[in-house]
């Protein structure tokens, strides 16, 4: 009997840093490429051949400039910053692959449905069925000034919205059927008007008549992805997702939000297994497990510890430098910020016994596993068997070198252990992600 194999995502951004602040400064990361097409035709290749299911742009509306008032320390120190738009980098990585799964973040917030709907079903007809949207809300002021707005809604209405936005986007989706095109040249017949419908979706947030001028890709529409920590993320999660990008601590937090989720969804209807829910890790790799733990070192000491209280600034939604030193979590919940950086936050607190400000500077690392191919396996495998997620998002700590070191020693011993595909069995990422 064939085990269960795991899924495997990897996170991107079009910048010089993803979760680790320090790692572009490794000299595995590198910078002279950072705005050309080859880095990221490089990267679908590396991950295509190691036959991940896909990949995935996170994203921002804007430039944090939350830490200090200012974007000084994200610019200048090489924060998490968007230089591309991830729209435009996906059709240069889907021309460089056939299989590889490509994913961008967009807001709900800010854009209308037709809009969402004919970008990203552009993507997934050029890409023969391989796009996915990771749907966000936005949680910064910042971000809601760029797109015309004083601030951000209320995070339950930017939720309302969301779920809005999502039907509505479906029922463009679903506006031409599989079978509209004729494509008869003798019988003048392009497409099939009877298999054309408007959409007609009326909500309270957001409205769109249709029909899209798109037709259906090969996988219908873009895979649905979701990354929301909080209990109204949770249930949006459980209605759309079909996968969710989840930052956990340890393994006690990825069961309780692994369980948590799969309960929503069979409450709500849904099959546990029409959803992938896959925590983020991140790799330091050695020949030895001293060799490991030497590298890890050397790298957690490039970072930047104004940059690693800076991103934690803008995950809450709160300037770091104005509080004092201990300050709780419990008086920074507002309308800004990022559920998952207060979870993490307070499981660092915890479970190290570190004042916040302590904590902020620590969350510049990630989480990282350090150890061997086999050892990094092992762990992977420990959790994924006893039930704890569905696979990993792989989060770089150096790009592309931690991509390129993983592709070449761990995912070869994940197969050989049958834990991970040996090729592809879909020709779309929705085959992919359900075999």
């Amino acid at each position: 009997m064939q085990r269960r194999q795991m899924h495997l995502i990897a996170y991107l951004k079009t910048g010089p840093t993803a979760m680790h602040v320090g790692g572009w400064r490794h000299p595995e990361s590198t910078l002279n490429d950072i705005l050309d097409p080859s880095r990221y035709e490089h990267i679908a290749r590396v991950l295509e051949a190691a036959r991940f299911d896909g990949c995935f742009f996170a994203d921002l509306f804007g430039l944090y400039d939350i830490h200090g008032g200012s974007f000084d320390a994200y610019v200048r120190r090489g924060g998490q910053i968007s230089f591309l738009d991830p729209t435009v980098v996906l059709p240069v990585m889907a021309a460089a692959t056939r299989h590889l799964g490509l994913g961008a973040t967009l807001s709900s917030s800010f854009h209308t449905p037709y809009h969402l709907a004919r970008w990203l079903g552009s993507l997934d007809v050029m890409s023969k069925g391989r796009v996915a949207w990771n749907v966000v809300t936005s949680a910064t002021d910042l971000e809601a000034r760029n797109a015309g707005m004083d601030e951000l809604p209320p995070r339950d209405e930017r939720y309302d919205r969301a779920d809005e936005a999502l039907e509505a986007c479906f029922a463009l989706w679903n506006s031409w059927d599989a079978d509209a095109f004729v494509l008869d040249k003798q019988a003048g017949v392009l497409a099939d008007p009877a298999k054309v419908h408007y959409a007609n979706y009326q909500g309270r947030w957001v409205k769109t008549r249709g029909p899209l001028s798109i037709p259906r890709s090969p996988q219908g529409r873009p895979v649905i992805m979701q990354a929301g920590s909080s209990d109204r993320g949770r249930e949006f999660a459980a209605r759309w997702a079909e996968v969710i990008f989840t930052i956990q601590r340890g393994r006690d937090e990825m069961r309780e939000f692994y369980q948590d989720v799969k309960s929503r969804m069979e409450k709500r209807g849904r099959p546990p297994s029409e959803c992938a829910i896959l925590p983020a890790v991140s790799v330091v790799l050695g020949e030895t497990e001293s060799i490991a733990r030497e590298r890890a070192d050397y790298l957690n000491s490039l970072i930047d510890p104004e940059l690693s209280v800076a991103a934690s600034s803008s995950g809450l939604g709160a300037d770091l430098t104005k509080l004092k030193s201990d300050v709780s979590l419990a008086g920074l919940q507002g309308n800004q910020g990022m559920k998952g950086t207060e979870d993490i936050l307070r499981q660092t607190m915890k479970a190290d016994g570190l004042t916040l400000a302590q904590a902020a500077v620590k969350r510049g690392t990630g989480r990282e596993l350090v150890g061997t191919a086999t050892t990094v396996a092992d762990w992977l495998e420990e959790t994924f068997e006893t039930g704890f997620c569905d696979g990993f998002v792989l989060a770089p700590t150096m790009f592309p070198g931690m991509f390129e070191q993983f592709c070449r020693s761990v995912v070869p011993e994940l197969q050989k252990r049958g834990l991970f595909r040996t090729e592809y069995a879909g020709r779309t990422l929705r085959e992919n992600l359900q075999n």
